[in-house]
């Protein structure tokens, strides 16, 4: 079994910055790529940004420049600085990680439970 467990979500102001947390833990070999999707309400889930184990990045358009995602290898844990937060970012943020599961081998998603960003004033 593998757990993702997400933290460091909360209510900011616009302009604002808030820092995710999601560790992974479990029968683990390898975390490859791991990413942050998010939901607002009433809209589709959507990637927000990704990492892969040798550190390259990649960026919703939306949060360019704004956000920044990076990982602990050693920890099993992916962080996502957010910077100049927007009430458009409002949503629940989900965390993802593709493991390598230990003795077999075999690569499968995992999902956290998600954790709330809400920006207002």
């Amino acid at each position: 079994q593998v757990q993702l467990v997400e933290s460091g979500g909360g209510l900011v102001q616009p302009g604002g910055s808030l820092r995710l947390s999601c560790a992974a833990s479990g029968s683990i070999f390898r975390i490859n790529t791991m990413g942050w999707y998010r939901q607002a309400p009433g809209k589709q889930r959507e990637l927000v940004a990704a990492i892969t184990s040798g550190g390259n990045t990649d960026y919703a358009d939306s949060v360019k420049g704004r956000f920044t995602i990076s990982r602990d290898n050693a920890k099993n844990t992916v962080y996502l600085q957010m910077n100049s937060l927007k009430p458009e970012d409002t949503a629940v943020y989900y965390c993802n990680a593709a493991v390598q599961r230990r003795v077999s081998f075999v690569i499968l998603d995992y999902w956290g439970q998600g954790t709330q960003v809400t920006v207002s004033s």
